[in-house]
């Protein structure tokens, strides 16, 4: 059959030093010839991974709305072997998390548009706080009014470290949140944490070292960077300490409105104002263009 409707999907799990854990995750990710993974990103400092997922979309041909994906199978089972090898309390890494399962995005691609998108985030969603009992909070498309990821973290104390000034350990929300979440429980397991879901223009990962371990500078340089801050728009960006020597500025970008180059550009003219250094940065994920072309051959083999 042939299908005009794709769906991209990122899942970001808290782990990557554990190699059973991410072997029992890959072998989730397999379980259906139509799911792809196209790419996936582990950094052991972050303690973090990213699988990035593509499938085809079915919707109804009277409703208009999406029927069936074979996305969200793979991904309750990827999330499944997640929670059963993972668990929060004893977890630590130098990027902020709030959960096993931290944060699934998904993308529109193809002819699919924002509303399937979040259609079906909202359907993996109602799967994950019915079948493994765990907090789900929806943003952006897949929220009744839009509401940012970036306003959901802040109102949970996620971008807080929580030790050694700059690291984050254990877990960290309140047994009971503070904000009701949009599907699954109000208290919190301390082994499973909290998930983040949503639907959203496809964005870009894009890293860019500063050769400096004062994070406080760094920060200064990542809030005149984002959009949030009055800097390049739709850029979303963390300082985060990684290495001994080295402090990066996480970006997520929309391709649409600004480029990697843009983003380079700023941190460098910044990071000079303040006497620091700055490598050259680099995507931890497919582009936009790249990913469909992928899928495609990739499934029709």
């Amino acid at each position: 059959m042939m299908h005009s409707k794709f769906i991209g999907c990122k899942l970001y799990i808290s782990e990557s030093r554990n190699p059973t854990a991410i072997a029992a995750i890959d072998l989730a990710a397999k379980t259906d010839p139509q799911v792809a993974v196209l790419s996936k990103f582990e950094d052991s400092l972050y303690n973090r991974v990213r699988y990035t997922l593509v499938s085809y979309i079915i919707d109804g041909s009277s409703t208009g709305e999406v029927i069936y994906s074979p996305i969200r199978k793979v991904l309750l089972a990827m999330m499944e072997a997640a929670f059963s090898a993972i668990n929060l309390e004893s977890h630590s890494g130098a990027h902020p998390r709030m959960g096993v399962n931290d944060d699934l995005s998904f993308h529109p691609l193809g002819q699919a548009t924002m509303e399937d998108a979040a259609y079906l985030a909202k359907q993996v969603a109602s799967d994950i706080g019915n079948d493994f009992q765990v907090p789900v909070f929806l943003y952006a498309a897949a929220h009744p009014t839009g509401k940012p990821v970036g306003a959901i973290r802040r109102e949970l104390g996620y971008y807080r470290p929580n030790h050694m000034g700059n690291q984050w350990s254990g877990t960290m929300l309140p047994d009971v949140l503070p904000i009701k979440p949009d599907e699954g429980p109000t208290n919190v397991s301390s082994e499973r944490g909290a998930t983040t879901v949503g639907a959203t223009p496809f964005v870009e990962a894009y890293n860019v070292p500063v050769l400096s371990k004062d994070v406080a500078t760094v920060r200064r340089i990542t809030r005149r960077l984002s959009g949030r801050g009055g800097g390049l728009p739709t850029v979303q960006a963390l300082a985060l300490p990684h290495g001994d020597d080295c402090t990066e500025i996480a970006c997520l970008l929309d391709p649409d409105h600004v480029s990697a180059y843009q983003v380079q550009t700023v941190v460098e003219q910044i990071a000079a104002e303040e006497g620091l250094e700055v490598e050259k940065g680099y995507f931890t994920d497919l582009t936009k263009d790249r990913m469909l072309d992928k899928y495609l051959k990739i499934t029709a083999d």
